[in-house]
């Protein structure tokens, strides 16, 4: 069974209406389907939903309006709260629907009135829509006193239907304080990692997962609600928390690591260390006074490198390598030495073709790894031609990932991540960002993000942010757009996913 968790729920949600699909649909297939649930529990009666101020209220404002409608039913709606404070335009605009719908409202403004409300022993079914997954923290009131009242008439035998999770239960298998104990819990699109354990069971019942009409593309695509899983900078951080990245590269190449340091810069890091070749080094300082450079030994990364990379790989969070090295065999040898020492590593370039089975071998379970070869360069990976159909790339992507134990980004039109057991698609970008460059710019964003955030969700995010920057600057330039302009739109897809 297909699970997922309250965070890839809420990612979903947003996803589909970045596709455009607007929350209010879902809200709307959502209510009905509680509806219909109540419908084959109760063929005639009075039903009184408990809901609260966010969507899950929001969801049994449809129903109830669903069920007004229905000769037999006698309809009562208890908020908890002012109507004026409900958090969502979606859910207080089902809410003001309610006063054309027959619907008896009543607003709780404090615990005992709902203590002295006789709607609670009258009704004949009682819906719970007080959190849903939305619970956080200690329960407090009216909503603890509400809880405990559903549960009084669920033990005087009267059924109780919780809306997508029962409330107080913590949605992601946590503990929790204390939960309505339900008959039947009705939850959306896919079961809720939170429903499956044991002391779940008990106040679950019966679980039916209800489908809303979800697009597809919202769960198989990268979007902007993946962007607000990753880490939030807490206000209180200081230098260095949002992330030190240390980028090897250089060399034959000089703009290369540049333009890796400057888009690790823009997606938020706090400090960006390049470690480049002494022939080089200045021009790489030269692009922005915000790059730190270090000097290595000589005109390429070698192996008498290794007496001050340990340290500096030590000192930050994530090595991002490859970007401009050249394909030398002192170079890929330096590579292989340089992998050890190294906790979570972002390969790009020509380091992909230092790799070889038995490193990743070696690799496993010390150095988590982010690997982004472009088609000719993920065939010599895996020393077979990479697949032209989609559903055989996917799968050959899907394979390497879980037998060398990486997260592979394979670039193209259609961006491929996994880390063997989940697979993402990426469609922006465009056919302007074949220009050199970009690929350094998304090794660069990889590598920001990993410092604070699992591998998976760093490199799937990563490919969504690099072409949906390069699609504003495309906007502009068209195909004469530049790396650096990918770069200068990273802050404004950033922004605009609130996830600074």
């Amino acid at each position: 069974m297909k699970y997922i968790s309250s965070l890839r729920m809420k990612a979903i949600d947003t996803n589909c209406e970045y596709l455009g699909l607007v929350p209010l649909q879902l809200m709307e297939n959502a209510g009905a389907s509680i509806a219909q649930s109540i419908k084959e529990k109760l063929e005639s009666g009075k039903v009184l939903f408990v809901a609260g101020r966010g969507n899950n209220g929001g969801d049994a404002f449809v129903a109830a309006r669903h069920l007004a409608g229905i000769p037999g039913y006698i309809v009562k709606v208890a908020l908890l709260g002012k109507a004026r404070d409900i958090g969502t335009e979606e859910a207080f605009h089902n809410f003001s629907l309610l006063r054309f719908s027959r619907v008896q409202i009543l607003e709780i403004r404090d615990s005992s009135q709902l203590a002295a409300s006789e709607w609670f022993s009258e009704a004949d079914l009682l819906v719970d829509a007080v959190f849903g997954t939305g619970v956080k923290g200690k329960i407090k009131e009216p909503e603890s006193t509400a809880i405990d009242l559903i549960n009084r008439e669920g033990k005087a035998g009267k059924t109780i239907i919780a809306v997508d999770i029962p409330s107080g239960l913590n949605p992601d298998g946590e503990d929790f304080e204390k939960a309505v104990y339900a008959d039947l819990t009705v939850t959306f699109h896919r079961m809720k990692t939170g429903l499956l354990g044991e002391q779940a069971k008990e106040h679950t019942g019966t679980v039916r997962v209800a489908e809303i009409g979800v697009c597809a593309d919202a769960e198989r695509y990268v979007g902007p609600g993946d962007l607000q899983m990753l880490q939030k900078r807490k206000p209180e951080a200081h230098k260095g928390n949002a992330g030190r990245i240390l980028i090897i590269g250089g060399g034959p190449y000089s703009g290369a690591p540049a333009l890796a340091a400057l888009a690790a810069l823009r997606t938020g890091a706090d400090l960006v260390t390049t470690a480049v070749p002494e022939s080089v080094a200045d021009i790489v300082a030269s692009y922005s006074p915000d790059i730190i450079v270090r000097k290595l030994s000589s005109n390429i990364l070698c192996p008498e490198d290794l007496s001050i990379l340990p340290d500096l790989i030590n000192s930050h969070d994530v090595v991002v390598m490859g970007m401009g090295l050249g394909r030398a065999a002192e170079t890929f040898e330096a590579v292989r030495k340089i992998l050890p020492f190294c906790r979570k590593a972002v390969l790009d370039a020509d380091s992909l073709s230092a790799l070889s089975g038995t490193l990743f071998e070696t690799l496993a379970g010390n150095c988590e790894i982010i690997v982004t070869p472009h088609a000719g360069e993920f065939t010599r990976l895996r020393d077979m031609e990479t697949p032209e159909a989609p559903e055989a790339r996917e799968r050959a992507v899907r394979e390497f990932s879980e037998e060398k134990g990486v997260v592979t980004i394979l670039k193209g039109k259609i961006d491929i991540i996994s880390d063997g057991k989940q697979t993402l698609l990426n469609s922006t970008g465009n056919p302007g960002m074949t220009v050199g460059g970009t690929g350094d710019v998304l090794a660069g964003i990889t590598g920001s993000l990993f410092s604070r955030n699992p591998a998976f969700l760093a490199a799937a995010c990563a490919a969504f942010i690099n072409g949906a920057a390069g699609d504003l600057a495309f906007e502009k330039a068209g195909n004469a757009l530049l790396a650096t302009d990918v770069i200068e739109k990273i802050p404004e897809i950033i922004k605009e996913a609130e996830i600074g």
